[in-house]
This record gives structure tokens, sequence and C-alpha cells, in this order.
């Protein structure tokens, strides 16, 4: 399944939304100097912003120590650390929220804020929503880190803030409808499904994967980190009602209802 559009209109320009967009592309082509695909190991900018400001769950399980590459490993320690001038570990937990593996993996996580983000936005203002992000993003290193707090893989992407975006989503537009595009082999089709359908799959897909994975959580260093985006999504289920503005919520469904336009 592929989402392209939903159906709650905004009022206002979603200018966090497309912010958070905009730095992350900026941030992943100019900044990580990526292309199709950054995962090059002959690739030395990659390579450099990948160990220096991923975000390694040993060192947050490990206050004090720091992880860096040593020959074909990575070692993590409190002396050596500092030889090769590391940012600080609580930095990274934010760097590495704006960092992305591949255009692929860029594109799918900046469809899904956008297409979701807006309205999230629209529904708690934006300063509100930029904290509900950032606090998004903490919440799935957070989840990474319980599931494996001695793994030294360097973590990255803003998929577990963008799962706060959807769980919060979920909870405030459970009759929200989006226009999706289905593949089914090299055929595809583009129908309206309901986004509590969509979103929920979504959901489960990950707990699943996430159980299959729990004997290899970080994913073998080239995988995808599941648990972070459920801790992101549980997140924002939790916590949605804290942020959102119950009136502006019923406004952009009523939008809806009557056909409003939207950005």
């Amino acid at each position: 399944m592929f989402p392209l559009k939903d159906n709650i209109p905004t009022e206002r320009f979603p200018a966090v939304t497309v912010a958070l967009i905009v730095v992350n592309v900026l941030a992943y082509f100019f900044w990580q100097k990526g292309g199709i695909t950054l995962g090059d190991p002959s690739n030395p900018d990659y390579l450099q912003n990948l160990y220096e400001y991923a975000s390694y769950p040993y060192e947050i399980a490990h206050p004090g120590e720091q992880c860096f590459p040593q020959g074909d490993q990575i070692t993590c320690d409190a002396q050596n650390g500092a030889q090769f001038g590391l940012p600080p570990t609580w930095l990274t937990v934010f760097t590495s929220m704006f960092m992305h593996g591949s255009v692929l993996h860029l594109g799918g996580n900046m469809l899904f804020l956008w297409i979701f983000g807006n309205n999230v936005e629209d529904s708690m203002g934006r300063v509100k929503f930029l904290l509900f992000y950032l606090l998004a993003g903490l919440a799935a290193t957070a989840g990474q880190v319980i599931i494996g707090p001695d793994v030294a893989v360097p973590n990255i992407g803003a998929s577990g803030a963008v799962a706060g975006v959807l769980g919060g989503y979920l909870l405030l537009f459970p009759h929200a409808r989006v226009i999706t595009v289905i593949f089914i082999i090299f055929f595809f089709t583009i129908i309206e499904l309901p986004a509590v359908l969509i979103l929920g799959f979504w959901f489960i897909q990950q707990v699943l994967f996430g159980y299959f994975d729990l004997s290899d959580p970080a994913g073998g260093g080239g995988g995808v980190a599941y648990f972070a985006h459920i801790g992101g999504f549980l997140f924002g289920l939790l916590l949605i009602r804290v942020f959102a503005n119950e009136r502006r919520r019923r406004r952009q469904e009523e939008l809806s209802r009557a056909g409003g336009l939207r950005f």
C-alpha cells in the first residue's frame, strides 16, 4: 500500500511539517551527500557522518561511553572516543532523526510526514507539534534502546518520529480516508481506504517484524529498527490528547464533511 493523500483538510499552512521535510532533504543531499543510495562503504562522507552523528543504543544505555570505528569493527569505551572528536551522545540522539540511508528511505518517511503530519500539526499548533515530533523521536530511540541496550550499531532515520505522528493521527481521525495505490505484482490500482486500516496494518507489521527480529534487534547493521517504530507509535497514541486541541480537531472533521480545501 502506498498512500497519496487523505481527506482531512487543514486550516493553516503546515509550516513546521514543511520545515521538517526541507531540513531532512537538505541534510540528506548536502550534509550526508546522499544520492539514490547512501549506504556505500566506499563513500567516506557517508561513513564519517554515519559513525559520528548516528545514534548508538549502546552509548545511551552506557553513559560516558562512545562508539567509534576500529578497523572493520565498532568499538565502544569511555577512554578512546574523545580522541576522535565525537559529538556528545545527547546530540546524536537528535541528529540521527534527520539522517537517512537512501533516497527511498528519505522519500518514504517524508511522504508519510506530509500526508499525516499536516493534520496533526493543525490540531495542536506549530510549537506544540515540533515538541511532539521531537519527543516522539526520543520515545522511538528509547524503544530501540530498551530492546537492545548492548547493540553498537548506528541508528538513523526519521521513522520513529514520523511513527509518533501516525499514532497521533490514528487516534485523532479514526474515520479519515486515504487515497492509496495498491500494487498487485505488475499491476496497481488506486482506491480510497480508511486511515485506521492503513495505519493499523502498518503498526501490526512493525510488531510482527519486531517479534521475528528479536534475535537481532538492530537489524544486523542494515536492517530496520522496528522497536523504534513501535516506541514512536505508542508515544503518539498515548500522548496525542495532551498536545492536540479538541476544538481544532472537530473543526477539521467538520471541514472534511463539508468538502473544505486543504493544503
